[in-house]
């Protein structure tokens, strides 16, 4: 069941935005997510939080700076996904244009697993770094550094994930959500740490006087990749990663971006003159993905550094064969949940978790999102990692933060749990297989003293209805051009019409004519193919759509009311 909810907009806030010179719409659209001033709305670099109010950031910067100016040899070390990806990409191409002896490296997600394990820091004493440098990973890698402080390998890590209770002893740490830090920003991606901490190196070096004979490398030719792994991994986007990202976007709209993402939005159909946040959210970042998921997210990293378009439409096209790859897995995962899920009484659980044996650990996430987004559960989807070991991935509601949950339950039962990390809604964790029914039972009690079963009722936030005058070409094309995202959530309109007509495209989707009052506008519901009544109420999105010459506004349908 969902509850249908209409955003509250302060009216305060609303009329000082239209004073301001916004639209009477967008104004009521930005006040209801919370922006109160103009200011808010600045995608002006110069209004980012400074680098040095980030805690350690200044302290990096030397030790970065001490190790550029001595050549030592550095090597970054990422994770497999697109947040991972674009910030050893960032940290890789900013060190280099400082002057830096630098490389890096991505954990196999088969072979080794996440973040900076023993492991891996001996397979990286292979290369003889002289630093390491963690990116999007490394907060919770307590053994890591202890294995690399005893090969006097000086760790630095960047991270922005949770920690634990007990932190690594690394040279220097920066990470907006480690104890006792104060940036007024929790909300970087592990790519807009490693961005300013790039900020805060230049600032350095300029201090040194290191700029006085060569230019200052211009970092905001990095910003399309921040952009790309900030809106990838669904970090919140508050006023500061919303300048982020708007910044990257209009990189990429002017072609001025790595040939990689160019690449990468060729081989998915979009255009890059008018990419928004959504196309990197559902056509880049799923391309980047499949490298780690499928493959070794090695090649989605070369895909973003190629210095060429040969070379990054090469890398490219293999990127989207993995990607037509995994939703094949995924689509035969799904069918093989569903079966599993009829035998379980849902509506009466708090939490699901599934296994099956020939699942893909490269998938489980997806498919654990899938599951959760149709039954409004938390959800723990779950590979066999061999070894007797299981690999578990989970999506969360907004009521429930996966990775307290999952600590609270390893305090309850301190040997149920291997190891485990994440975010309030999605985290990793590894048990053994024949704790699968006991992690099951234990985690569905946890969830159940955690929440209420008025938290598992879908709610589905929406921005009311649109006029006549508001349902145009130019309305949606401004939408699209503003920039939304995780905790700044795309605008859903909700209105009745009636269906004039409807018809199947490729036997999956719905094309149909509404009609609301005296117009008729037409609009697509994806992936439904039954037809539906002559009168809905319907939630939908505002679009543009631009085919064969011809540009139109569409409704996209995102839920029907039953």
């Amino acid at each position: 069941m969902t509850k249908i909810v209409q955003r509250i907009i302060p009216a305060q806030a609303a009329q000082t935005l239209e004073a301001s010179g916004a639209s009477s719409l967008m104004a009521r659209l930005l006040a209801a997510r919370g922006v109160t001033e103009a200011n808010q709305l600045s995608i002006n670099l110069a209004n980012l939080l400074p680098p040095n109010s980030l805690t350690n950031n200044p302290t990096m910067a030397k030790l970065l700076a001490d190790a550029i100016q001595a050549n030592k040899k550095l090597l970054v070390i990422g994770d497999y996904d697109a947040d991972g990806a674009t910030a050893t990409a960032v940290a890789v191409k900013g060190l280099k244009a400082f002057g830096a002896n630098v490389g890096f490296l991505v954990p196999n997600r088969f072979e080794y697993g996440y973040g900076l394990t023993p492991e891996i820091v001996a397979l990286a004493a292979t290369q003889n770094p002289d630093v390491i440098i963690t990116v999007d990973n490394g907060i919770a890698s307590v053994d890591g550094v202890a294995a690399a402080n005893a090969l006097n390998i000086q760790v630095l890590i960047t991270d922005h994930h949770l920690p634990g209770q007990v932190t690594p002893e690394a040279a220097c740490i920066i990470n907006p959500n480690q104890h006792g830090c104060d940036f007024p920003s929790k909300n970087l991606a592990g790519v807009g740490v490693m961005f300013y901490c790039l900020l805060g190196l230049r600032a350095e070096m300029r201090e040194r006087g290191l700029f006085a004979e060569k230019p200052e490398p211009n970092l905001t030719e990095l910003l399309d990749l921040v952009a790309l792994g900030t809106v990838a991994d669904l970090v919140k986007l508050d006023d500061n990663n919303r300048i982020l990202v708007e910044q990257g976007l209009r990189r990429i709209r002017a072609g001025a971006c790595s040939q990689g993402i160019l690449a990468l939005l060729r081989v998915a159909g979009r255009q890059p003159q008018s990419t928004n946040a959504q196309d990197l959210g559902f056509y880049v970042g799923p391309r980047l993905n499949a490298a780690g998921r499928l493959d070794d997210m090695t090649l989605g990293i070369q895909c973003l550094l190629a210095e060429s378009e040969l070379e990054a439409t090469s890398i490219a096209q293999r990127l989207q064969d993995l990607n037509v790859q995994r939703r094949s897995i995924e689509a035969d995962m799904q069918d093989g949940a569903s079966l599993s899920l009829e035998e379980i009484n849902i509506d009466n659980q708090f939490a699901v978790c599934i296994y099956q044996e020939d699942w893909h650990q490269g998938v489980i996430g997806i498919l654990a999102s899938r599951i959760k987004e149709r039954h409004h559960r938390p959800v723990i989807a779950f590979a066999n990692a061999g070894d007797g070991l299981l690999k578990g991935s989970g999506r969360s509601i907004s009521s429930l933060h996966l990775r307290d949950a999952l600590d609270l339950l390893s305090k309850h039962s301190p040997d149920l749990i291997l190891k485990f990390g994440g975010h309030a809604m999605a985290a990793g964790l590894t048990i053994k297989q024949v704790d699968f029914e006991l992690f099951s039972q234990s985690f569905e009690a946890v969830v159940k003293s955690l929440i209420t079963e008025a938290d598992l009722e879908s709610v589905l936030e929406v921005d009311g209805s649109l006029g006549k005058n508001e349902m145009t070409f130019a309305t949606a094309q401004a939408l699209e051009n503003q920039v939304w995202g995780q905790g700044f959530a795309p605008p859903l309109f909700y209105d009745e019409f009636e269906v004039l007509n409807q018809r199947l495209l490729g036997e999956k989707h719905l094309r149909l004519s509404l009609k609301k009052d005296a117009s008729i506008i037409d609009a697509i519901y994806f992936n439904h193919a039954e037809f539906l009544p002559d009168a809905i109420q319907v939630a939908y999105q505002l679009q543009t759509n631009s085919y064969n010459g011809s540009q139109k506004v569409q409704l996209n349908l995102r839920y029907v009311a039953t």
